[in-house]
Order: C-alpha cells, then structure tokens, then sequence
C-alpha cells in the first residue's frame, strides 16, 4: 500500500492577514480621500473661507450704498450729490463747465 505525505504549506495562513490588510487599506483610502472623508474637510473648509470673504466684501459694498441711499431718504436731497449723479448718469454737462475725467478707483 502506498502513502502520500503532503507538504503543509503556509499559504493558508496568509489568506485571513491579507484579507484584512486588503480591506483596511480599501476603507482607509475612502476614509481620507472619500466623498465624506478627511481630505474633503479640508476642501469644505477653503471654500467656506473663500465664500465668506465675498461675504464680507459684498457686505462691505452694500453698506457704502446704503449709507449713499440714506442721504436721499431723509427728504432733504443734497444737491451736490442729486446733481453730480444726474449729470454722470445722463452724460451731460453744461457749455461753459470743464470736465475731468477720472480714473475709476475700483
């Protein structure tokens, strides 16, 4: 009768460690790169910061309006300010005046 030994090999041992490598490596690249992840915070934070600095400039230019629209509101219109927006908004300006054009400081 003949017998056969079998070598034991140690592959078998190695499935289950490299399963789980495996798996850990896959949900710890999502955890950081993911839709959700850390990096993605990191991407949601520079774009709060970004929009809360238009934010704050587009605050800062409708307040300068406001405070111009306040001088018409009070019913006494100054006149200077009637007459200089009338002429620049009409493009009109008398024969004996001298007009000085400006560059816009925005």
């Amino acid at each position: 009768m003949w017998t056969r030994h079998h070598k034991r090999r140690n592959t078998g041992r190695l499935i289950v460690p490299v399963i789980t490598g495996l798996f850990l490596a896959y949900f710890g690249f999502h955890a950081y790169h993911g839709e959700y992840g850390i990096y993605s915070k990191y991407q949601l934070d520079a774009r709060i910061a970004e929009a809360q600095a238009r934010l704050d400039a587009l605050t800062a230019t409708r307040e300068k309006l406001e405070a111009r629209v306040a001088l018409l509101k009070d019913g006494s219109i100054e006149k200077d300010m009637l007459d200089e927006q009338a002429r620049r908004a009409l493009n009109l300006a008398r024969a004996n005046e001298v007009v000085i054009l400006l560059d816009d400081p925005r």
